[in-house]
């Protein structure tokens, strides 16, 4: 039933604006609002990462697209047909739905099942950055994989509508036949694990290293050592240890966790972990926080599960939280959190049950039909989030980490209710994310806003451009 209402809405609000562009072709750009067409546009986002094109045909997101590049403003399109509520409300709402269908029924024990945080103070006024941001070239520096995943093409067309060129940068080129770029924005994860032990991967880095080193005015999003530091779990894990003390007033943590960095440790492990005050069941995660292989993680329940651990790699207390992982996504100032599935509870202590292999991305997805996120008993709700908690944990985590564009996964502890930051992740898929085009271009527009507003002698310094993601 819900399946056939979501296609029924869907043709029904896409036969509409159609019809208002077909037959009303000056009318629409005057009266349809960025937030509706960005949640269109989202819409085509999602169709797009679904097996077959989703519920959206192909020539449906091509219109969508379409009627995204339209000038924005701000009285409702007076033609849609809607159910009574708010327009914008719907639109808001409609994608984090389609994200929460699949979750085996947990949307009825949780509410929404998906939320969104953020300011209203901090949202983007897209009326004004066609102004601003006309001429401006922004280059992306993406993976195939997650060019698709970020729907690179859409994110163009929807800057294309606001005066922006965006460049797909080539690294098998010389970046400055390419340029010259106001900002870049990266995500070379690949290339920095791979510099480790391939020459060639070494040499395409020094290349973008010499180019920002030599364009001080182009604005990196994010800092290479910055992202760097967080593809070390060791790293990222050292840093959430420190929540405890600097968000005291909160009550925010992270569990307690043991670093295992060579085969020499492990005959000692037992011992250390008790030492660091770890507790069964057990989180196996690599050291390495990117790659395929980085989601691959185990649940050790006992001494002899033990023996499945591989170094280097951290070992995490698990905590009970009711199966629902919570997924931060910060971009510059705004932060928008979005409920996933996740491990369901286990009993404390040790045990002598088999260890637990499993991928975190498949059972975390939204889509996820695991059978390790099914709760064994109904079991009361868990109370969301603080958004009061979840702005504190961003303004520190920014603050640690010098980026803009990270994500942080939190849970509720289900004994104590504490938010408790489990992992910190580079550049994410924002998933579930509709506002996610408009918060980029809009924390683009406030770092060149920063960077003009600091003249000559601030854009020319040497940090200006390695900094971005620390200051805006």
């Amino acid at each position: 039933m819900v399946r056939k209402w979501r296609r029924v809405f869907f043709f029904f609000l896409l036969l509409n604006v159609e019809k208002v562009g077909r037959e009303q072709h000056d009318l629409l750009p005057k009266h349809a609002t960025s937030q509706i067409k960005e949640f269109l546009l989202s819409l085509s986002v999602y169709g797009s990462r679904r097996r077959g094109g989703g519920v959206i045909p192909a020539y449906w997101r091509a219109a969508i697209r379409k009627l995204s590049h339209s000038t924005s403003l701000t009285a409702p399109p007076p033609l849609l047909l809607l159910p009574s509520t708010s327009l914008c409300s719907t639109c808001a709402t409609g994608n984090a739905r389609l994200s929460a269908i699949n979750m085996r029924g947990r949307a009825e024990r949780t509410g929404a099942g998906l939320r969104h945080q953020t300011s209203a103070s901090l949202r983007p006024t897209l009326g004004s950055l066609s102004r601003h941001m006309s001429g401006r070239r922004v280059g992306f520096c993406l993976s195939d994989k997650k060019r698709r995943r970020m729907n690179l093409d859409a994110f163009a067309a929807f800057c294309a509508g606001h005066g922006v060129q965006v460049v797909e940068i080539d690294l098998t080129r010389p970046l400055a036949h390419q340029g010259p770029f106001d900002v870049i924005v990266h995500k070379l994860s690949d290339v920095i694990v791979e510099a480790e032990r391939d020459s060639q991967s070494q040499r395409v880095l020094a290349d973008f290293q010499s180019y920002v080193a030599s364009h001080p005015t182009t604005v990196l999003l994010d800092p290479l050592p910055a992202m760097t530091r967080l593809l070390d779990r060791f790293a990222s894990y050292r840093i959430m240890s420190h929540l405890r003390d600097s968000l005291r007033d909160w009550g925010i943590c992270s569990p307690p966790y043991l670093e295992i960095h060579g085969a020499s440790e492990l005959p000692s492990v037992h011992q250390a972990l008790m030492s660091h005050g770890l507790s069964f069941p057990l989180i196996c995660k690599t050291r390495v926080a990117h790659g395929s292989l980085s989601h691959e993680m185990s649940l050790i329940f006992g001494a002899d599960g033990l023996a499945h651990v591989r170094p280097p790699c951290v070992l995490q207390s698990f905590v009970n939280h009711g199966a629902v992982l919570h997924k931060v996504f910060v971009v510059g100032d705004q932060h928008f959190c979005v409920q996933r599935p996740s491990l369901k509870n286990f009993p404390a202590g040790p045990c002598g049950r088999k260890t637990i292999f499993f991928n975190s991305h498949q059972v975390s997805k939204p889509e996820s039909n695991s059978h390790l996120t099914a709760l064994d008993e109904q079991m009361p709700d868990l109370p969301p989030p603080s958004r009061e908690a979840v702005a504190a944990l961003v303004r520190e985590l920014r603050a640690q980490l010098a980026m803009a564009l990270f994500g942080v996964d939190v849970i509720v502890d289900e004994r104590t209710h504490t938010l408790t930051a489990i992992d910190i992740n580079i550049f994410p898929g924002y998933e579930g994310v509709p506002q996610f085009f408009s918060s980029l271009l809009s924390h683009i527009q406030s770092v060149l806003d920063k960077q003009a507003s600091a003249g000559p002698q601030g854009a020319n310094s040497p940090e200006s451009s390695q900094t971005a993601g620390a200051d805006l």
